[in-house]
């Protein structure tokens, strides 16, 4: 213990890295916020190149080890997004990853601009309702000026904050959080665009890692520099995993939806609520084929143990007009804003109104029934981003470009699902031969990262941090869920 408080208050007094002017490293002072876990808010630069611009407040929590005596380490965990709630998934991990729980110390943040820490504001919920009640027709001049009237509600309310939140200036508070825990060598697990932020940080410190966990992998230099290209494959594996689903329906006598023929039956739905849509007391639409579409884009996430309910909602959405698929969008605006402000501020699209034009084209159709709402519609989630980032005013003065093969790294693990429909699995593949030193684990399955559905991939992972032991090159889980 004593040497961790040496190595903090030694770290402190140099300089970050890269030749950037010195910053007294963040120190921690706890306290207890419920549910076995202590909370604090350490002060790191608002921008690392320039301290003199002040500092912002990154929310950090911790659950001790419970196995004291056999404890590892600070193990740092990131759900993803981005947009998503460290602290949350933090206390998700728990009983997903017993073992984990009693060897780490499992430590989560919100990431700068989101949740606690300084959340960034564009539309408002009743903006976001109105946004997507607007919503049809899909077309691309309607696109234009829903990211127009998106960009300027998120210069209005948080224009300080936007050129400060990409993920450069994430991964550097990373470390800053490694420094206030005492810890020489970082552990770290990060899931879908935790990925990303891992994949950063392994390359500004790659000596300072300990074991790396990357579920759900970024390929990061299409992310980064060609985000046309990233975004198509993402419509492609979202439209693949609804066509699973639906064709799982159409051969399982017991599927609630459809009547036989689900994919029909979905456009039906569609079109019925688009027509007619779910309206609340005072006339306001709550839900219509827009909203329905986009709704699926995050249930599939769920893989094929999600399935059957998912059928049931669609059948409810169909019978009913009611459940968790016509829930109002209104209620994701904080999600939205960290989402899309954060992906313009790591991408840079090419400037060309008709290259965008052809390019949403041609991901629209890749993916008929999900694509359009996310290449026409409000910007929100991932792939809905072109129209918003390429009309992006702010600097991106916290991009980081690359390079991405982490040399001197020790060895990362990389997990990617071969039914993915959010992180497509070729991206796994790529990341996985672009670091110099890591090994690919593949779970051959449906579903958003192997940790959310195979026990398979949860054991390798937490075989891995706990003991820096690799799965064996080419392993593959098969414990795919039956739906």
């Amino acid at each position: 213990m004593f040497l961790r408080r040496c190595l903090a208050v030694l770290t402190a007094l140099l300089v970050l890295t890269s030749g950037l002017p010195a910053w007294a490293a963040a120190t921690a002072s706890w306290t207890d916020c419920g549910d076995g876990f202590e909370c604090t808010t350490l002060q790191v630069p608002r921008d690392y190149r320039n301290p003199s611009l002040g500092t912002i407040p990154l929310a950090v929590n911790r659950h001790k080890a419970t196995d004291h005596a056999h404890r590892v380490g600070a193990l740092l965990v990131n759900p993803g997004g981005p947009g998503g709630s460290g602290i949350g998934f933090a206390k998700r991990l728990l009983p997903r990853f017993p073992e984990l729980a009693a060897r780490f110390d499992i430590v989560g943040f919100d990431p700068r601009g989101v949740g606690k820490s300084g959340q960034v504001q564009c539309l408002t919920d009743e903006e976001t309702r109105q946004a997507f009640e607007d919503a049809r027709p899909l077309t691309f001049e309607r696109g234009q000026a829903f990211a127009a009237r998106f960009n300027a509600a998120c210069q209005a309310r948080s224009g300080a904050m936007l050129p400060y939140i990409g993920t450069e200036s994430v991964a550097r508070d990373m470390d800053q959080i490694r420094v206030a825990l005492g810890e020489e060598k970082f552990n770290y697990f990060g899931v879908s665009f935790g990925t990303f932020i891992g994949t950063v940080y392994a390359n500004l410190f790659p000596k300072r890692i300990r074991v790396m966990a990357l579920d759900g992998a970024y390929d990061p230099e299409t992310y980064a520099n060609r985000p046309y290209s990233y975004d198509f494959w993402q419509y492609v594996e979202i439209e693949g995993a609804l066509n699973r689903m639906l064709d799982w329906c159409a051969h399982e006598a017991s599927c609630p939806f459809g009547d036989g023929d689900p994919h029909a039956a979905f456009d039906r739905l569609v079109r019925s609520l688009d027509k007619d849509p779910v309206r609340d007391a005072d006339g306001k639409v709550l839900a219509n084929g827009s909203v329905l579409a986009y709704s699926m884009i995050f249930e599939l996430n769920g893989g094929t143990s999600a399935w059957r309910k998912l059928a049931t909602e669609l059948q409810e959405a169909a019978t009913k007009r009611t459940g968790d698929l016509l829930y109002p969008l209104s209620d994701s605006s904080s999600f939205f804003a960290a989402n899309v402000a954060v992906e313009c501020a790591d991408r840079v699209y090419s400037p060309g109104r008709f290259e965008l034009r052809v390019r949403l084209a041609l991901a629209a159709a890749a993916g008929p029934r999900l694509g359009p709402i996310a290449a026409y519609g409000p910007p929100g989630y991932d792939h809905s981003h072109a129209n918003a980032c390429q009309k992006w005013t702010a600097q991106r003065a916290s991009r980081y470009p690359g390079p991405w093969n982490a040399p001197g790294s020790a060895p990362i693990l990389v997990v990617g699902t071969t039914g993915d429909p959010d992180t497509p699995y070729r991206d796994a593949v790529t990341l996985s031969r672009t670091l110099d030193n890591a090994r690919l684990l593949t779970f051959v399955g449906e579903g958003h990262s192997g940790q959310g559905h195979s026990a398979c991939a949860r054991a390798a992972i937490t075989t891995y941090l706990l003991n820096r032991t690799l799965p064996a090159p080419g392993t593959r889980c098969t414990d795919n869920p039956t739906p």
